[in-house]
Parts: structure tokens; C-alpha cells; sequence
């Protein structure tokens, strides 16, 4: 096996954590990375980054909250700095498919002197089954914007394959792995295909995006969350990505799941199950 040690940062994140899973399983030496983490990682600490950094050989990075954000490609010029100071060889590096913001970023890594491979993805399934739209489905209503964009969703699962196969192959190498489902379906599809899945009734509801917005704001969500959500809702959802690529099959042999699979299978787990109350006895 080779000896190359690995650097996850944003090792407990989405993508991350899987990331980490499929290198630990392989038995590659891995370095995880995040805040709690010795040395640790902060995003707003670079002074500390070169301790993480050091030893390293390769590097998943996975930007919290999203390369599109104000001060990505300050933090991103800067991690190349410190990559390049201490030898890292590899960098695989997660961006968001049709934002401008995070393709200067992109730019930024791939004209450095480290080896870089970019997995641009789209809206992850799993914002159903793990994020923020989870609530809204155990509730039985989803209100979003944007109802008739067509989106191709992907599977979290197969985007850490895809990285994992990039941090490990020397034939994938300085290019960019723009990743998407097969399906291009919208919010809508995809309650039905919830609902067919779990036998729940569960509705879709169109709103604007300042009815979403404050909507969020009710719930306390915090605000660097509610522009990032903004952000894509207004300028990223507006038709773009509506087109489906097949690097997911050219490059693990098998195809990308669909959300009729992807539903299925989350289904089974009971995790969008609505706990029925108990009612007091006699």
C-alpha cells in the first residue's frame, strides 16, 4: 500500500466524514481536520493551518459554508500558500456546480504548483434526509422557492466515491469532475417521490423567496446560513444546471443513483417516519 498520509479538512462535515470513512477502510493514514481536531482547523485561524498542513501529502478540502461565500477566495489563495510552503502533492477540492464565486476559487487552486482536482456538484439528496429540509418532511410540508427548476440531485455517496477514487489515482489528475445525478427533477418531483416511497401524504408548497427567507428567520436560523441559502435560491436555481453529465459512471464504472433509489432506501431506514404519540391508558 502506498504511504501517502491524508489531510481531510472538513473531516466531520457532509462529504468529509464519508471521505474519511472510505480512506480509514482502505487503512490510509488520515489526519481529520475541524475545529475540535489537534492540531486543530479554523477557517478564520490561518495562523494555525501550517501545523495542520504539515506532513501532509494529500487533501480533501471541503470549504464551510460553500466556496461562493464572501472571503472564499481569501481563505483559499492563503491555503494554497501554506499547502505549497509544506509539500502537499495532492489537493481534491469541493466546489458548487454553476456558481462564479466558487470557480475563481477553483481557479485559484488549479494555477498552483500542488496537483488539483476539482468535484463540482449540485444539490445534495441528502439535504432531505440529513439537512435542512428533513424537518419539513417528517412535518408533512415543504415550502421552498424556485418550484419548476429542474435540478439534477446528487447522491452524497457517490460524490465521496468519486473524491476517494481522486485522492487515490495519479491518472485523475489537474481537472475538474463536474458530478451530477441522472434525474433533473424539482421540488415537487421530489415530494412525490417521498411520498411514494414512505406511503406518506406529504405536500409541496410554492413560496417566494422573502416568504422563505423569513420563514428561516422565524425558526432562528442564523444569517450566514439564511444568504448562503439566498444565494443559491436566487442565483444559482434560475435553470443552469439544468443538464445532467455521466463522469460518476465513467469514472467508478457504474451509474449515479437516481432520487427514486436514493428515496427507497432512505425510506427503509425510518427516517422520514412520523412518531405516533402515545395516548394515555385507562
Amino acid at each position: 500500500m502506498e504511504n501517502n498520509k491524508y489531510l481531510v479538512l472538513g473531516g466531520t462535515g457532509k462529504t468529509g466524514r464519508r471521505v474519511v470513512q472510505r480512506l480509514e477502510a482502505l487503512g490510509h493514514e488520515v489526519r481529520v481536520a475541524s475545529r475540535s481536531s489537534e492540531p486543530s482547523f479554523d477557517w478564520s485561524k490561518p495562523e494555525g493551518w501550517e501545523a495542520v498542513l504539515e506532513g501532509m501529502d494529500k487533501a480533501y478540502v471541503a470549504y464551510y459554508p460553500d466556496l461562493a461565500v464572501p472571503g472564499s477566495k481569501e481563505a483559499i489563495t492563503k491555503l494554497v500558500e501554506v499547502a505549497e510552503r509544506t509539500g502537499l502533492k495532492k489537493m481534491v477540492i469541493l466546489s458548487g456546480r454553476g456558481e462564479p464565486e466558487a470557480q475563481e476559487c477553483e481557479l485559484i487552486a488549479l494555477n498552483s504548483n500542488i496537483n488539483t482536482v476539482v468535484v463540482r456538484v449540485d444539490w445534495f439528496m441528502q439535504n432531505f434526509s440529513e439537512y435542512f429540509f428533513l424537518d419539513p418532511i417528517k412535518a408533512g410540508v415543504l415550502a421552498a422557492p424556485k418550484a419548476e427548476t429542474k435540478i439534477p440531485f446528487i447522491d452524497l455517496d457517490d460524490v465521496a466515491d468519486v473524491a476517494l477514487k481522486a485522492l487515490l489515482e495519479d491518472r485523475i489528475t489537474n481537472e475538474v469532475l463536474e458530478l451530477t445525478g441522472p434525474d433533473l427533477i424539482n421540488f415537487e418531483e421530489v415530494v412525490e417521490e417521498i411520498s411514494k416511497a414512505t406511503g406518506r401524504d406529504i405536500q409541496y408548497i410554492p413560496v417566494s423567496i422573502e416568504e422563505y427567507t423569513q420563514m428561516l428567520r422565524d425558526h432562528k436560523v442564523p444569517e450566514d446560513f439564511i444568504w448562503l441559502i439566498t444565494y443559491l435560491f436566487t442565483n444559482v436555481l434560475d435553470g443552469r444546471n439544468a443538464s445532467t453529465t455521466n463522469n460518476i459512471e465513467i469514472i467508478l464504472g457504474r451509474p449515479a443513483k437516481s432520487f427514486s433509489t436514493f428515496a427507497k432506501e432512505i425510506a427503509a431506514t425510518g427516517v422520514w417516519d412520523v412518531a405516533i404519540p402515545e395516548t394515555a391508558g385507562e
